[in-house]
């Protein structure tokens, strides 16, 4: 019997034990000639043999990777997928939820031939309760996915538009790409949860949605510490939705400090210290049965922007971060395993980064519990999209909303990038059109989280933002040059661009050097960088003599090294694409983690 790969339950933010995982070999079939809808192969019989699904695929690994058994990087803009499961029909309260994790880009399914969902967005997930399309035996499920590779209108990230990979773009992913699975539920079941930490009140503000409400539930939350009850609470459910602050110390609870420095509060997340809080929700019927039951976690941390400086939980902090693609040699977008995922964030934290820009890519949840459980700060960017147009701005406006709503409880998130290098809006200069289309998404994304701050436009041409993030890749004395003040770091213009969009001015907001370095090793053939040295000695003076400008300059408040790994035929990272170290890991610790003078 073959292994499942990815057999890891794949939202650690909100578990239930009763699941299935369907990964592993599914049939499947490229369309090269888009006759798949009319010829109806969603109709396709439990048997799946012969045509048109003449191939077996590995799910979750899109087409163009090796871990997918075909590897063929070639343009097939549709693709179709099947494969048959078994689950008996529910009863009157029995429901099945059919989730995926991602498919890239569009996606539409069937069971037993009879439509269930659609969807747009290849980095989002999506659900549906199919169980109206159950019977007895053998069910058969078909994907059909369609990823138009030229179309530089979809929030495509670093997937070129090219058969061919060059430059700073990569190998694209078609289809599934993360985790498909079953999920039996109550037709009386939590919904969704909304988790919203104070430091400073030592509470934890909970929304849950309640699908299938009925006068007299009662929803029971357990709140746990290192396997500790902290409390629990019972709220009478009189809606659909449910709002609720818990408060994370007992009240009346004796300090056990006898000095008021010392006195208690939650305890609280950072990198250094990466607490995290177990949750337990459970809802009961008017007899006190159980409906559903639901696993989370929360930490608690505040992040903020004021009088110049980042802080985390009330202190200012010095962010250290690294640029993260998530690219993997035989995944592609894909990581082969949750080690895989996890591996990242440990080497990061072993050259002494604090954490990571996730570059262009809305990363696969299991990374960011890793990024929790470790204590690893994460900025959540989405895949832009290179042309401007109606199309482009409802696909980003969409998808960008579900990605926030999908990471919203992560702690290790502290920061939002809907926008990076005006990709998507290059004629800002010009255009006002394009200039109020990145307000916008600035003004969207804090209505949707007003926790967090919020980067108009990651790199250059901002319009009103909460940090001053710029790009910059040249050497360590035109660094400490340009941002020895404030306003010489404003004036600058990398890549040709101002800083600030038109209309739009700097206002005393933090200032990040957040891509910079990209160095490469010579020798690497077809391979580059932004700049090149001949051996790790050599590498790490300049890595050195860059990360001292930036300490040493008074205005620059946290810093982003381009890159975690290589990529392709991008050779620029601290490790090679699979992962071995290009300089001693203790020597470039020793540089990022240097004191500021």
């Amino acid at each position: 019997m073959s292994t499942v790969p990815r057999p890891e339950y794949p939202r650690p933010q909100f578990r239930r034990r009763d699941w299935t995982n369907l990964n592993g070999e599914w049939r499947f079939a490229f369309d090269d000639g888009d006759v798949g809808l009319a010829e109806r192969w969603q109709d396709v019989a439990a048997g799946l043999e012969g045509p048109p699904f003449d191939r077996a695929i590995t799910v979750p690994f899109c087409y163009q990777s090796k871990l997918s058994g075909i590897g063929e990087t070639a343009f097939h803009d549709v693709v179709w997928y099947a494969r048959t499961f078994e689950h008996p029909p529910g009863g009157d309260d029995g429901r099945l939820l059919l989730h995926f994790g991602a498919v890239d880009y569009r996606a539409t399914v069937w069971v037993n031939g009879a439509f269930v969902a659609s969807h747009e967005g290849g980095h989002t997930p999506f659900w549906a309760d199919v169980t109206f399309a159950l019977r007895d035996g053998e069910n058969v499920l078909v994907v059909r996915a369609e990823d138009p590779s030229r179309d530089a209108t979809i929030p495509r990230g670093k997937q070129y538009w090219k058969e061919e990979s060059e430059g700073i773009f990569y190998t694209r992913t078609t289809g599934i790409w993360q985790t498909v699975w079953l999920e039996p539920v109550s037709r009386r079941r939590v919904g969704s949860l909304r988790l919203t930490p104070d430091v400073d009140r030592a509470s934890l503000d909970a929304e849950a949605s309640v699908e299938g409400f009925e006068p007299g539930m009662t929803l029971r939350m357990v709140v746990l510490f290192d396997g500790d009850e902290v409390l629990d609470d019972r709220v009478t459910v009189t809606g659909p939705v449910v709002r609720r602050s818990l408060p994370l110390i007992r009240a009346g609870e004796a300090p056990d400090t006898p000095h008021l420095s010392r006195w208690p509060g939650a305890n609280l997340w950072s990198p250094e210290e990466p607490n995290l809080y177990d949750l337990r929700l459970e809802l009961l019927d008017a007899d006190g049965g159980a409906l559903d039951a639901v696993e989370s976690y929360f930490g608690v941390r505040k992040i903020e922007v004021r009088d110049g400086e980042v802080f985390l939980n009330n202190r200012p902090y010095y962010q250290r971060l690294i640029l993260d693609q998530g690219y993997f040699p035989e995944g592609i977008l894909t990581a082969p395993s949750d080690d895989d995922l996890r591996l990242d964030v440990e080497l990061a934290k072993e050259m002494g980064f604090n954490g990571a820009r996730k570059h262009q890519k809305v990363e696969d949840p299991r990374w960011l519990y890793w990024a929790d459980t470790l204590g690893f700060l994460v900025w959540g960017e989405m895949a832009n999209s290179y042309q401007y147009s109606d199309d482009s701005v409802r696909r980003i406006t969409s998808e960008w909303q579900e990605a926030v709503r999908r990471d919203y409880n992560h702690p290790s998130v502290v920061a939002w990038v809907p926008m990076n290098e005006s990709w998507g809006v290059p004629s800002l200069g010009t255009d006002p059109a394009q200039r109020e289309h990145l307000l916008a998404l600035y003004h969207l994304t804090r209505s949707l989280d007003g926790t967090r701050p919020v980067v108009s436009n990651d790199g250059w041409e901002h319009a009103t933002t909460d940090l001053c993030n710029i790009h910059d890749y040249r050497d360590a004395a035109a660094l400490a040059r340009t941002y020895a003040t404030p306003e010489s770091a404003v004036s600058a213009l990398p890549a040709g661009r101002p800083i600030y969009a038109p209309g739009h001015s700097y206002r005393g907001e933090p200032i990040l050097l957040t891509e910079f370095g990209g160095i490469a090793f010579a020798g690497e053939e077809g391979g580059w960088g932004y700049s090149t040295v001949t051996d790790a000695g050599q590498f790490l003076d300049r890595y050195e003599a860059m990360i001292d400008a930036l300490l040493a300059s008074g205005p620059v408040r946290g810093f982003c090294y381009t890159q975690l790994t290589d990529i392709e035929q991008e050779v620029n990272g601290l490790l090679t694409y699979d992962r071995k170290p290009k300089a001693s890991f203790e020597k470039i610790r020793a540089i990022t983690t240097k004191a500021r003078p």
